[in-house]
């Protein structure tokens, strides 16, 4: 009987390490978990303040401009703010379902006019990613792949990681293409309202939860699957692409004309501007100064490029010129298409250009590097480059 007792008592104490350590991981789980759950709620916070701010004003795109600018300003002073792909990922495809319910059939009745825009748009791209790459390059010492990767103006995420998979710095491309999307996003509708007295309204088209019948929301619910559909198919920018065209499919059937409730759309312009901004959580602005200034000087000629071609082809075809002007501004499709909303201009033409660039970019700009590689032997030295 004391054999057994003993032999029981060693194993207990055999197995209590383990039994510590499974308890410690455990322990240490839920408060990573928990801290993640305070971060998140402390950056939604700050950016609900943000939007809020500017909502009191009047700017155009409020929640989700107001929540960019706070969120930035946290981040940069040092705060720990956190942006959630987990968040976004639910939230970007309400914003795709939108855009595709402003496809109608007297849309599609346009869509030949639309060509020589298309066309002179990836023109413009291609100049661009010329003078920008030559400019970080040649003035502002940035390495050769990175320089061409960080000009060019596909989705954040997938050019990092091309330029990174190509021998490039990760951080550099990831901090120009942040302060691109940061600075155009906040360009254009401060233009709109400072220069043109422009007050938000597109959002009024849109319908409320109070409002929306069960099976218009049981349809709109259904177009959400375009985004596992489209992310099995490999096409880019799936979350937004693959609802936006189930959506537009649906819209222009006639099965059901209702809109996403303004209330979703408001709460997408929240998460994704607190995302934009929580980009910039542990960026030192003395340490990544030039980087930054390289940034905005080139998107600041990006935009001021884009408005003067918006300008030149509005006289020659007779289309307005503020869409076209957003339609080759340099920023994300989410992005540019809500701006289009609040604004009252042409969502489906808007949307329809950003989803061909971004498409363009990330099919053919690995291959054009290649092209540039075989010829010039690109490569570039993170010791040299790399921060």
């Amino acid at each position: 009987m004391r054999r057994a007792n003993t032999d029981q008592s060693n194993l207990a104490s055999s197995e209590e390490p383990g039994n510590n350590l499974g308890r410690t991981l455990m322990f240490q789980r839920r408060m990573s978990l928990t801290r993640w759950f305070m971060l998140i709620g402390m950056s939604l916070t700050i950016g609900t303040l943000g939007g809020l701010v500017f909502h009191w004003l009047t700017m155009p795109l409020a929640w989700m401009i107001g929540a960019m600018v706070f969120t930035t300003v946290a981040a940069l002073m040092g705060a720990p703010v956190r942006g959630s792909r987990r968040l976004r990922s639910f939230m970007v495809p309400v914003l795709g379902i939108m855009l595709g319910s402003a496809f109608t059939p007297e849309t599609l009745g346009q869509v030949d006019l639309w060509v020589p825009s298309i066309l002179v748009m990836l023109i413009f791209v291609a100049v661009v990613i010329g003078c920008v790459g030559a400019f970080l390059y040649k003035i502002m010492d940035f390495g050769p792949v990175s320089a061409y990767f960080s000009a060019t103006p596909g989705g954040l995420a997938t050019m990092a990681i091309i330029g990174t998979d190509w021998g490039g710095d990760e951080r550099r491309i990831g901090l120009v293409h942040s302060v691109r999307i940061l600075l155009t996003v906040l360009i254009i509708p401060l233009y709109f309202r400072i220069f043109e007295g422009y007050i938000p309204g597109g959002l009024e088209s849109l319908g409320s939860l109070t409002n929306l019948q069960i099976r218009d929301g049981l349809i709109l619910i259904a177009c959400a699957l375009g985004f596992p559909l489209f992310k099995f198919l490999n096409f880019p920018s799936a979350q937004i692409l693959g609802p936006m065209v189930l959506s537009a499919i649906v819209h222009l059937m006639g099965i059901t004309e209702a809109k996403p409730p303004v209330e979703l759309v408001n709460l997408a312009q929240l998460v994704i501007g607190t995302g934009i901004g929580a980009r910039f959580a542990g960026v030192s602005i003395f340490r990544l100064f030039k980087v930054m200034m390289a940034a905005a000087a080139s998107t600041i000629f990006m935009v001021a490029l884009a408005a003067a071609c918006a300008s030149g082809l509005s006289h020659l075809t007779g289309l307005p010129f503020h869409a076209i002007w957003l339609a080759f501004a340099p920023g994300g499709v989410a992005e540019m298409t809500l701006i289009s909303l609040s604004m009252g201009i042409d969502v489906a033409f808007v949307s329809t250009h950003h989803v061909i660039r971004v498409t363009f970019m990330v099919i053919a700009a690995p291959y054009v590097f290649l092209i540039l590689q075989k010829y010039w032997s690109i490569s570039e030295d993170q010791t040299k480059h790399g921060l």
